[in-house]
């Protein structure tokens, strides 16, 4: 049996990091990744032999567990039959229809292979229809690792933003303007002054890349007002939220239409899946139709499109999301309940299937209040978790997926744990 450690050793000679992602790394928490060799309903294995209860769940595909044996059973009956074939299959159409049912806004889709690819190529189509430049997304919301959205706020309100990462140029993100999340009245004063000119509002309604923070009601009212007012598109991106936290995504919860959602993750059901779509008049500026072009060799692959068909039939069921809210909902208040217990500042919040944990005594509404939680109080939680077998993301600042194969038994074991290591950290406070 081969070790964590040995493997990532081994991984860190070939592979830049020693990961594929960059947050496996554990760079944020520290120590060694959890190579893992199998998954079945909410448990992973690792290298080690190891079992820990997983609420990463692929970063959120995972709605129906590890395995599930429907998504499997779906996915070898399609690649016995190709893996790909670069050209159309009836499949594409099944998904398509079945996709725009259950998310109206939806009247076109176009699938993609990742959510960058598509939110990427959701800018390009806004810009295409509206014949405008500048793009408004907000402070701690992820859309992909596309050149114009790796942007960080500039030096001060309604400046426009600065590069994130190296190897963007600056002139690339000239036209991309970054907002507080959650703050109405910057959205209406950047509409004064720019309003002719904006293209898009991009925003996660429900953010997960800051750890979880909803958008208020007012927030996404006042987006949706703004954009129908200046001839602006809104842009949804529902890559984690979508199919996560209703099965109408989070714009079925706000009541809120978006002009163009962005889709990916539980539409795959763990397979490389995403997609775009909106309104037809928008949509159909897409080539073949119209003159903003995408492509992709894989997109709509008969093994990925088979995995996210079988995925949608589970939980389009009678009861599903009433049920898996209800075991998130019951989780958090747990978790609360033992941090309160244990005098610990820890909180936790859901929506649906998603959950957030805190180093902090409220759950936050903003990045600006992510980032005051304690990052070394929540390492030290994190990792107390992981040797008692829970793993939870290795970031303060990722969102948590519970999956409906998270029964009591794996729940139990969870709070067993984490009213543990609060006790351990509320010793290791007295002992300061």
């Amino acid at each position: 049996m081969v070790s964590n450690d040995t493997l990532f050793t081994r991984a860190q000679s070939i592979i830049p990091g020693g990961v594929n992602s960059p947050v496996r790394a554990f760079r944020s928490v520290g120590g060694t990744p959890r190579f893992i060799v199998r998954g079945a309903g909410p448990y992973v294995w690792d290298a080690e032999g190891r079992r820990y209860v997983d609420y990463i769940g692929s970063w959120g595909p995972l709605i129906l567990g590890h395995a599930h044996p429907a998504v499997v059973r779906a996915v070898q009956d399609a690649a016995a039959r190709g893996l790909s074939y670069g050209m159309p299959t009836e499949a594409e159409i099944e998904i398509a229809e079945r996709v725009c049912a259950l998310v109206p806004s939806m009247e076109r889709v176009r699938f993609t292979s990742s959510g960058t690819e598509a939110a990427m190529t959701a800018i390009r189509l806004a810009r295409g229809f509206t014949g405008r430049d500048i793009i408004i997304k907000f402070e701690g919301c992820y859309h992909g690792h596309a050149d114009a959205l790796l942007v960080k706020a500039g030096s001060g309100l309604l400046t426009h933003g600065q590069p994130s990462s190296s190897g963007v140029p600056k002139e690339t993100t000239q036209h991309t303007m970054v907002l507080d999340y959650n703050d109405a009245q910057q959205l209406e004063d950047a509409f004064r002054e720019h309003g002719k000119r904006i293209a898009a509002v991009m925003v996660e309604p429900v953010a997960g890349n800051m750890n979880l923070v909803p958008g208020a009601p007012e927030f996404l009212r006042t987006m949706r007002e703004l954009c129908t007012r200046h001839g602006s598109t809104l842009v949804f991106d529902e890559v984690m939220s979508g199919f996560r936290v209703a099965l109408g995504g989070a714009q079925s919860l706000y009541g809120i239409t978006p002009d163009v959602t962005v889709l990916g993750k539980v539409i795959g059901g763990g397979m490389p899946v995403a997609a775009l779509g909106g309104r037809r008049d928008i949509m159909e500026h897409l080539s073949p139709l119209g003159g903003v072009y995408q492509a992709g060799t894989l997109s709509g692959n008969p093994v990925s499109v088979a995995a996210g068909l079988a995925t949608l039939s589970e939980i389009a069921k009678p009861g599903f999301y009433e049920a898996l809210a209800a075991i998130t909902g019951d989780f958090t208040a747990r978790m609360n309940a033992a941090a309160s217990a244990a005098g610990v500042p820890f909180c936790a919040a859901s929506v649906g299937g998603m959950f957030g944990i805190f180093a902090r005594a409220t759950p936050p509404a903003s990045y600006a209040e992510v980032m005051q939680s304690d990052k070394p109080l929540f390492n030290r939680f994190f990792h107390l978790m992981l040797d008692a077998g829970v793993h939870f993301a290795p970031s303060a600042y990722e969102a948590g997926f519970v999956s409906s194969a998270h029964d009591a038994a794996a729940i139990d074991f969870t709070l067993a744990a984490a009213t543990q290591a609060f006790g351990q950290l509320t010793l290791q406070a007295g002992e300061k």
